[in-house]
């Protein structure tokens, strides 16, 4: 039986690795939209029995159209949600993602550098407002550089002799004769949805919340 389409709920998901473990993760609570994943071109899915509307976007993008109610739910990473500063409500860490974001320097310097001594330094990183922040809370003045991709480059040319970036296992920072110096914080996706569709679509966010919450115990088991 098709739900009216008021009672639709659109989420909004990331490409790449996070919609992976996402499938996987949702599929634990019921919902499967692996058809997803098997035509990359796709951007929209609709679970029309469940009244589910997927769609696919740059994960920068979610917190947009989940704060516009273009999307009534999303996976955004904290790194994203923490940069963007969206007014969103956030009810479950999914526990996917999972990374770490960093401080890191040419090999080099990183042997005889010392962050505790730290004034002043230059900085390449996608994510500025995140960086300033943190070396600003430490008394740190830092000039940044916002770069959009292959921010490893930036030390090797010259552009900046650190940067802050997110890894996992730390491989493409040694393959670039980089090291990590510091760390900024922990980093996973998180559950977000539009203020709008807590109080229009009460029901259905909490179902999803739930059963989302509930394969997330079992899969810890």
């Amino acid at each position: 039986m098709r739900r009216p389409l008021r009672d639709t709920l659109t989420i909004a998901l990331p490409k790449g690795r996070i919609l992976k473990e996402a499938a996987k993760l949702f599929r634990a609570a019921g919902v499967d939209f692996s058809e997803i994943l098997s035509d990359e071109r796709k951007l929209i899915f609709e679970d029309i029995a469940d009244g589910l509307r997927f769609m696919v976007i740059r994960s920068q993008d979610v917190p947009t159209y989940v704060e516009y109610g273009a999307a009534d739910m999303g996976i955004a990473g904290k790194d994203v949600l923490l940069e963007q500063a969206k007014d969103l409500y956030e009810p479950l860490d999914l526990n996917i993602g999972v990374c770490r974001m960093v401080v890191a320097e040419p090999r080099a310097l990183g042997a005889r550098d010392n962050p505790s001594r730290w004034t002043h330094i230059r900085v390449a990183t996608k994510y500025p407002n995140i960086t300033l922040k943190h070396f600003l809370n430490k008394g740190i003045q830092v000039e940044i550089i916002k770069l959009y991709g292959s921010i490893e480059l930036a030390p090797l040319l010259g552009l900046s002799e650190r940067i802050v970036d997110l890894v996992q296992t730390g491989e493409t920072l040694k393959k670039n004769g980089l090291v990590e110096v510091e760390d900024v914080m922990g980093i996973s996706s998180k559950l977000v949805c539009n203020r709008a569709s807590l109080k229009t679509k009460p029901r259905r966010v909490k179902e999803l919340v739930d059963s989302l919450g509930k394969a997330l115990a079992r899969m810890k088991r």
